[in-house]
């Protein structure tokens, strides 16, 4: 007899055969290069690869999808009738870029109902300001750094050089990525939407798992949701514990990019928290909080240096150049003429990856009432006109997130 049970497995099936169509185009598109080029590797074949352009935003909006079918599935929202609402939800502009990767769930009323108030309008106006400043202005600036420095043939540069450049980038990556996200939410808040915040200053975390709970929290957020807590969670055995944080990174390191990089940066990430997990949480949390962040702010350096350099021997090298075991010393002349040329640069992005910014913005408001929005609104519009100028005057720099 036809019953709720075989309801059920019949529409488990579906959920299975759909989210492996998704995935599997993902995979092709993403991986199909990367798989070709270490078969021929393995096998001493010379195998063609046929060179596909990436469709764009593919990542984020195979996930937004994925999200769509599991939340169905389970119930916690009901099938969409309209294509046009459905499509709204996977393409919206804002989004598809680069994320924030919102879930079905949340979003699913605001598909339907929602006000556009001059206030929603103008808080978005001003994150949208906000993200642009850090893109254009801090962002693009850093990144003049880091290309500078990894440029240098053979990598032979000195300890502080490795050091600059690769600081360079973890605030370059954070203002890109960030600066986009507030620019996304922004313009959601402006059409009505109201989305959570993607970034909670990550800089100023105590740990590594703080510091993944506090970046790019949409795409961490949906790990926990669909990967993780599926796969039992860490209410299981240990063994099993440690497999799921393994599955968790191995994948977030392929997502992030089809390259031997991207998985070991993954591979670091799964130890770091899993060690934390069983050995390093405790007598952590009895250190000085300073001590903490600093122990954070190392891991997180080391890491980025695996994530953007491709391959293994540059890694190794840069490495090397950090702890002055290749370097060519302690200080040379692209160091000096970092600090001279950049210094207060490193010093705004530094200020501005925590929350003094936050809080100097709610004191002037709080402290000067009206005229405090008046001195805001110049603020902005200062922002705005330098934003322009340096568009115009510097060459394209698309986000990083882009490609992922």
């Amino acid at each position: 007899m036809y019953n709720i049970k075989n309801k059920r497995e019949e529409a488990k099936f579906y959920m299975v055969c759909l989210i492996v169509f998704n995935v599997s185009i993902l995979a092709f598109y993403k991986y199909y290069g990367f798989l070709i080029d270490n078969i021929s590797i393995l096998t001493g074949l010379n195998l063609k690869i046929i060179n596909l352009p990436l469709p764009f935003g593919i990542s984020f909006y195979t996930f937004k999808i994925i999200s769509y079918i599991v939340d169905v599935y389970l119930g916690k929202c009901k099938p969409q009738s309209r294509l046009t609402s459905f499509a709204l939800y996977v393409s919206i502009f804002p989004q598809i870029g680069a994320g924030p990767i919102v879930q079905y769930s949340d979003m699913e009323s605001e598909l339907f109902e929602r006000k556009v108030t001059p206030e929603k309008f103008g808080k978005g106006v001003e994150k949208f300001i906000m993200g642009l400043g850090k893109k254009v202005l801090i962002a693009n600036n850093l990144s003049l750094i880091w290309v500078q420095v990894k440029s240098i043939p053979g990598l032979e540069m000195s300890a502080l050089t490795a050091w600059l450049g690769i600081i360079a980038f973890t605030l370059y990556i954070y203002f890109d990525f960030s600066g986009y996200s507030d620019m996304a939410i922004g313009l959601g808040r402006m059409l009505g939407f109201t989305w959570a915040e993607n970034f909670n200053y990550p800089y100023i975390s105590k740990s590594a798992s703080e510091f993944w709970r506090r970046w790019h929290i949409s795409l961490g957020n949906w790990f926990k949701t669909y990967i993780y807590i599926p796969l039992g969670g860490n209410r299981v055995s240990k063994l099993l514990n440690l497999r799921n944080i393994f599955v968790v990174w191995m994948v977030t390191g392929l997502w992030h990019g089809a390259n031997w990089n991207f998985i070991f940066w993954g591979l670091f990430y799964g130890i770091i928290i899993y060690l934390e997990k069983i050995k390093i949480a405790k007598p952590l949390s009895r250190m000085n909080s300073k001590i903490q962040v600093l122990y954070c702010l190392f891991i997180v350096v080391i890491g980025w240096v695996m994530f953007d350099l491709q391959s293994v021997g540059q890694i190794f090298k840069f490495y090397a150049n950090m702890f002055i075991i290749g370097s060519t010393g302690l200080v040379d002349s692209n160091a000096l003429y970092i600090i001279r040329t950049s210094w207060k640069l490193f010093l705004i992005a530094i200020l501005g990856s925590t929350p003094f910014v936050l809080g100097l913005y709610e004191n002037i408001k709080r402290r000067f009432g009206k005229n405090g929005y008046i001195f805001l609104a110049v603020f902005y519009a200062i922002i705005v006109l330098l934003s322009i100028s340096s568009l115009v005057a510097d060459s394209y720099s698309p986000f990083l997130y882009f490609k992922f």
